[in-house]
């Protein structure tokens, strides 16, 4: 499991995290925010509030350029960029079934959201 350094002695470990092609080589356990391009969480009930608040706040406080969260539960992808102190200050709401487009400093990132599953009691 790689991790993202958040700060002194603070690490989290997204669900995919989209890494620069030099530091694969490194194989490190902990990758410094600086070689991280894009950060993915899949919301889980509970784990909800800390990947929609309390991740938001710490990757952009490390200044990760992209962090989508992708939620089963509510039939959306909320793509969010322009990190700051406070999080991060652009987001969009993307529904389920239409595609997620990222562009980062590696390339353009494009998810079809159509066939992703969702919770037979989502909310829209």
């Amino acid at each position: 499991m790689s991790q993202v350094a958040c700060g002194p002695a603070v690490e989290r470990a997204p669900d995919l995290l989209v890494i620069r092609q030099a530091a694969i080589a490194e194989s490190l356990d902990v990758y410094p925010p600086e070689l991280v391009a894009l950060v993915v969480e899949v919301v889980d009930p509970p784990t909800a509030t800390d990947d929609y608040e309390i991740k938001d706040k710490a990757y952009a406080r490390r200044g990760i350029p992209h962090y989508l969260v992708f939620d089963p539960y509510k039939a959306h992808c909320v793509t969010m960029w322009n990190p700051g102190p406070d999080g991060y200050r652009g987001r969009d709401v993307i529904p389920y079934g239409d595609a997620v487009v990222v562009e980062t400093g590696l390339g353009k990132l494009t998810v079809d959201t159509s066939a992703l599953p969702v919770d037979p009691g989502a909310v829209s």
